[in-house]
């Protein structure tokens, strides 16, 4: 891919649901280490971690990266990479990959297409999904579900089962319907420098605080989002302690990028 974009994570010590999450270790190593890895496989001109603690940028010594330490009373990760944007000094139009510090398994050909689907389109931002292949991930209120247009731009993100197929469920519930478009999104975000500071600069939408969901802050505000479906399997993100024992698991299986 002949564009140039760069990756940044954000990093916050004291997540809810597992604390010290970057700290956390997976292999024997940082989980923050992992993800910083991954991005720099994907060929980023330059990776940043927004970290809100030394111990953060402390774990990455030698790592490759660049840390930007943010402070903490940022709401959300957007807020912490407008404020890594700003340190970095990365010009209006510089396409910036949003990677979550918790998913230490990101394939690097999902974190171009991130790149390249904002590159090649007017739209505001672009994102990933994949097809939800159970029932159980579609009823799961973890799994965001993502409704695009014909055009791939999303419609609507929610933790409810959309789109709700009428007839098959009215049947049957226990069973996934086989002509179902059902997707789950990847939490994995692209937008041009400027746009990120347009959207951190936002207030909370409606929707957003009723489905707890960032992203409908976008919609909400008119933005449009590019929805691509990524190239490659993207395992989901660690989010809590049963999340870090299977991604222990997959590590064994799979082995270290």
């Amino acid at each position: 891919m002949s564009m140039d974009f760069v990756v940044a994570i954000p990093a916050r010590l004291q997540a809810t649901r597992l604390p010290g999450k970057p700290l956390r270790l997976l292999g024997g190593e940082p989980m923050i280490r992992h993800v910083a890895r991954r991005a720099l496989l994907a060929g980023a001109r330059e990776v940043w971690v927004a970290a809100d603690d030394q111990r953060i940028a402390d774990a990455l010594a030698d790592s490759g990266v660049r840390v930007a330490m943010t402070s903490g009373d940022h709401a959300s990760g957007s807020d912490r990479i407008a404020e890594c944007a700003r340190i970095a000094g990365w010009a209006g139009e510089t396409i910036i990959v949003n990677l979550q510090g918790d998913e230490p398994f990101a394939p690097a050909a999902g974190i171009r297409a991130v790149a390249a689907s904002l590159h090649d389109s007017s739209a505001d931002m672009s994102t990933l999904a994949t097809s939800i292949m159970t029932i159980e991930q579609l009823f799961d209120p973890h799994v965001v579900k993502v409704v695009r247009d014909d055009s791939g731009h999303a419609l609507y993100f929610s933790r409810a089962p959309v789109p709700w197929a009428r007839d098959a469920f009215a049947a049957d519930r226990a069973a996934l319907p086989a002509d179902g478009p059902w997707l789950r999104h990847i939490g994995i975000y692209g937008y041009r420098a400027s746009t990120l500071q347009r959207f951190a600069a936002l207030p909370p939408g409606r929707l957003e605080q009723v489905e707890s969901l960032e992203q409908l802050r976008a919609l909400e505000a008119g933005m449009r989002i590019m929805v691509a479906i990524s190239p490659e399997d993207f395992p989901p993100g660690v989010d809590t302690e049963a999340d870090l024992a299977q991604a222990e698991r997959h590590l064994a299986v799979n082995g270290r990028a």
